[in-house]
């Protein structure tokens, strides 16, 4: 059995926070196939970038140093993950499912004629029998994912082609150190043996990166609004709830459809995925498009005056009642017995 691979993304010099939720989930997969944990860097001064990848339980760290390389470009990225994954032949090869990543695998996966599956929620080993053909299949990597507008969670395989090739979003992932001191190895690519100098023929001239305005991934208390809530004034509430337990605002797509929220504050299937210790969700219903967003948070409360509401289904508490009339309740004794 080849190894899982690991494609790391960085950010200003740091291994990106998706990329070690996939080193993560890649050490349990690579446990589960008694196989390696792999993984692969591009870019400019990477010069003990390792240290923050071995920790996660990885076995072999490649690296593809060149000045030119410092931010991502198409075609010779492209280029050397193709020429990597033609010599070492991984079983399984995960990235995230960011700009980066959604412009790299598909070209990646077209090139090996491997297949892609994009934004899974989750990755598991298990196997398959393919009657019509009589054919079983073990250690397969189930590739999992809404489909259908979030109606059905799809289950995809990859039987034939390799590598098996998953994006993932941030937040999906749990991410976790194996061992501070793990150890593995080092080995560096030889750039110029898959790029040519005509990759290069679109350059970056100037990049400006606007910082994030709102963290909902890295915040460990959310308060979320739906429709429910009813008005955007009503949706005020959540700001006061949020200041006082020191966390953020999050909203389901009903509300940013409605005008209460902005595209940046939601979760679900088409926003952001959270797991965050303690998820309060007010006036949302709680489909699936918008449970796969939120649905791995330690703790659930769920605050509705719908008491078949599915949300209800996956909350650890739930408050039947007016969030009007709700919230600023719990304000008022959150303040009155917290010093």
């Amino acid at each position: 059995m080849n190894s899982v691979f690991v494609i790391c993304e960085l950010e200003e010099g740091k291994v990106a926070d998706v990329s070690l939720e996939l080193l993560t989930k890649g050490r349990q997969l690579a446990n589960q196939l008694k196989t390696k944990l792999e993984a692969v860097v591009i870019g400019k001064d990477l010069k003990d970038v390792e240290n923050q990848i071995f920790p996660y339980g990885t076995d072999v760290v490649y690296k593809a140093e060149d000045k030119r390389l410092e931010h991502y470009l198409t075609l010779p990225y492209t280029a050397i993950i193709t020429d990597l994954f033609k010599e070492i032949k991984p079983e399984i090869a995960l990235l995230g499912a960011t700009s980066q990543g959604r412009d790299l695998g598909p070209r990646v996966s077209s090139k090996l004629k491997s297949g892609l599956t994009a934004d899974c929620t989750s990755l598991e080993i298990g196997s398959h029998e393919d009657k019509k053909a009589g054919k079983t299949y073990d250690q397969l990597l189930y590739q999992i994912r809404p489909a259908f507008g979030g109606n059905i969670i799809a289950t995809i395989i990859n039987p034939e082609h390799r590598p098996q090739m998953a994006t993932v979003r941030e937040g999906v992932m749990k991410k976790e150190i194996v061992e501070t001191a793990y150890k593995g190895e080092v080995k560096n690519i030889d750039v110029s043996k898959s790029v040519k100098d005509e990759d290069f023929v679109i350059s970056i001239v100037e990049r400006h990166m606007e910082k994030r305005k709102v963290n909902l991934t890295g915040s460990q208390v959310i308060i979320a609004g739906g429709y429910g809530m009813g008005s955007p004034e009503n949706f005020n509430l959540l700001y006061d709830l949020a200041e006082v337990l020191g966390g953020e605002v999050a909203a389901s797509r009903a509300a940013v459809d409605a005008g209460f929220a902005g595209h940046e504050r939601q979760v679900g299937q088409t926003g952001v995925t959270v797991r965050p210790k303690l998820y309060i969700a007010c006036g949302i219903s709680g489909q699936i498009q918008h449970r796969a967003g939120m649905e791995n948070s330690s703790m659930i409360i769920a605050i509705n005056t719908d008491e078949t509401a599915p949300i209800n289904q996956i909350a650890d508490y739930v408050i039947n009642g007016d969030v009007a009339e709700i919230i600023p309740r719990m304000i008022k004794a959150y303040k009155k017995n917290t010093k």
